[in-house]
């Protein structure tokens, strides 16, 4: 924790636990926090992690943040953490009854992804399948966390294409319960190019014009196809993003708010008080204030 109490984000890495394959981990949710200090982090901090996470909680809730939404997971539910979300456990974690699948983005085959929507935008809620797809659910992970743990009976290469066909089946029965789509044609195509520009580009630029112009499209493409993807024209798509980004600089680190524009691409502090002040109804400093739970300033 920093001074003032801040707690700072710490971008988490793929880190394969030693003896494990590459890129697909099974933890027991009751393990999470000691995996977590034997790889040198805080559980309880929080952390933007560059792979995917799914959560399957038995029969005890959990509690965890993800992007400023707080979520309490009952019995039976599952939550899809993506890359580059900033997550909070909560004090439950290590008596938490569960597990959590991990695996890197690039794990599954492009099939799996284009077939389970795995593209954005992504569906944040969390899942509490029934019937029949909880069952299959159920199957799934028992049978992913039993060939996880069964390293020694198939060659290295065999055992990591059957973890990856049973993570495919996971996602895809996830999939199923999300009611997602594919994101096919040529405005599915076009909103993934925006979106990875954006996630790249937000501090440097908010302007449709510009990103239209890097990507080769017209700003009347651009916003039809985020329109099409997120109900939201492209420049409210760009600001709801510079926003979020805001939000983690403010409750996650000390910097203060003129250097939190800075880093936004704002010119003026002013500027960057008027966009947030429009779209949250409070100054940046309110609130930081009220996520650290103290009176503003």
């Amino acid at each position: 924790m920093g001074k003032n109490g801040h707690h700072e984000v710490k971008d988490l890495p793929y880190t394969a636990t030693v003896g494990a394959p590459a890129g697909v981990e099974v933890v027991e949710l009751s393990g999470l926090a000691a995996r977590a200090l034997r790889h040198g982090n805080d559980p309880y901090a929080p952390l933007r992690p560059a792979f995917h996470q799914l959560i399957a909680v038995r029969e005890r809730s959990l509690r965890l943040a993800v992007d400023f939404v707080e979520h309490e997971l009952p019995p039976g539910s599952w939550l899809w953490i993506r890359p580059g979300q900033v997550q909070r456990f909560g004090p439950d974690i290590r008596e938490a009854d569960g597990a959590i699948v991990v695996f890197q983005s690039g794990f599954l085959p492009p099939a799996t992804v284009a077939a389970a929507a795995m593209d954005p935008p992504f569906q944040q809620r969390p899942l509490l399948p029934t019937g029949e797809d909880a069952e299959a659910l159920r199957h799934a992970l028992e049978h992913l966390a039993f060939e996880f743990g069964a390293m020694a009976s198939l060659p290295l290469a065999s055992h990591v294409e059957v973890l990856r066909h049973l993570v495919s089946v996971l996602v895809l029965r996830l999939a199923r319960v999300l009611g997602g789509q594919p994101h096919e044609g040529t405005a599915g195509e076009v909103f993934r190019r925006l979106y990875e520009a954006v996630e790249r580009d937000h501090a440097v630029t908010r302007r449709v014009e510009d990103y239209a112009g890097s990507l080769g499209y017209s700003a009347r493409t651009l916003t039809r196809a985020t329109r099409a993807a997120t109900g939201m024209s492209a420049k409210q798509y760009i600001d709801e993003r510079v926003l979020l980004e805001a939000k983690r600089l403010l409750q996650h680190s000390r910097l203060p708010a003129k250097t939190v524009a800075d880093r936004l691409g704002f010119a003026d502090p002013s500027d960057f008080g008027k966009f947030f002040r429009l779209r949250t109804r409070m100054t940046p400093g309110a609130f930081r204030a009220r996520t650290l739970g103290r009176p503003a300033s």
